[in-house]
């Protein structure tokens, strides 16, 4: 009861953080994976709840310091406009609450759980704009040479490829930005849902980026076509779609990735039941 209460207080003190970040998340499409978060990392305690038993729930003096380190960060990024630290002063504070009720032992069984709540803070356009450049213009090339390979006369300036005269820009047929952050999320949630062994995890997280282009190529072919074969209606309403339809297609090329490690006959996961 007294975890639930400090938390409740964690959410409270800084609600416009809080209301700042779900506005980013329902009106911004790439970041609208902060949806996501608090279901996955929920499923990530539920993997782990054998180790409820071993937590011994006592309350730490470390819960006030965290709070007091999140509250600084949060002020800091509040008075000089650096959101980033705005947003991730309110997360910390909202652990320090939790470690204050619960002490630390539930941040060292269900690390993973806490680890994913940085997902809750929104990337800044800076950044996001550094990996959506050179995503963009690798899924602009290969997207031409498919289409190229199958004989097909497809022009690319830049970003913009055209088609039957219609030009396809990159960032409206196929952003990219917002699947690269959502399989992001879901990569966290798969391999440490999983009992794997850490350099799966690792060699999966690192395959993210590679999944993230070969997946947006896959949905940019039959969108860039649509785009120049039907009205732009039907070309948006394709795109939308087929946008939802690369997560679970992802999510099955990484368990590919594990079917291909088990045909190698590489040890895939852990000997011990428990997650870790």
């Amino acid at each position: 009861m007294l975890t639930l209460l400090l938390v409740a207080m964690g959410l409270l003190v800084n609600m416009d953080v809080w209301n700042d970040i779900l506005r980013i998340a329902l009106r911004d499409e790439e970041s609208s994976h902060i949806l996501l978060v608090p279901f996955v990392a929920a499923w990530l305690v539920w993997v782990r709840r054998s180790r409820l038993r071993l937590c011994h729930g006592r309350s730490s003096w470390w819960g006030p310091a965290v709070i007091t380190i999140g509250w600084a960060i949060s002020m800091i990024g509040f008075n000089h406009a650096i959101q980033t630290l705005w947003h991730g002063g309110a997360v910390l504070v909202l652990v320090g609450c939790l470690i204050t009720a619960a002490g630390t032992d539930p941040i060292f069984k269900f690390l993973p759980a806490f680890l994913v709540l940085a997902f809750l803070i929104p990337v800044p356009g800076m950044i996001r704009q550094r990996i959506a450049i050179p995503l963009q213009t690798t899924t602009a090339s290969v997207t031409q040479w498919i289409f190229e390979a199958g004989g097909a006369n497809v022009g690319r300036s830049g970003n913009v490829l055209t088609i039957n005269g219609v030009e396809v820009a990159i960032a409206e047929a196929c952003n990219g930005m917002r699947m690269v952050f959502s399989l992001a999320l879901v990569s966290f949630a798969f391999t440490f849902g999983l009992p794997l062994r850490n350099s799966v995890r690792i060699l999966v997280l690192l395959a993210c980026p590679v999944i993230a282009i070969a997946a947006n190529v896959m949905r940019m072919v039959p969108t860039v076509w649509v785009y120049g074969s039907f009205p732009p209606a039907a070309a948006k309403l394709f795109h939308d779609v087929s946008g939802w339809l690369m997560l679970p297609l992802a999510f099955l090329a990484m368990l590919g990735v594990l079917r291909v490690f088990r045909w190698a006959l590489v040890p895939v996961t852990r000997y011990t039941l428990a997650y870790q």
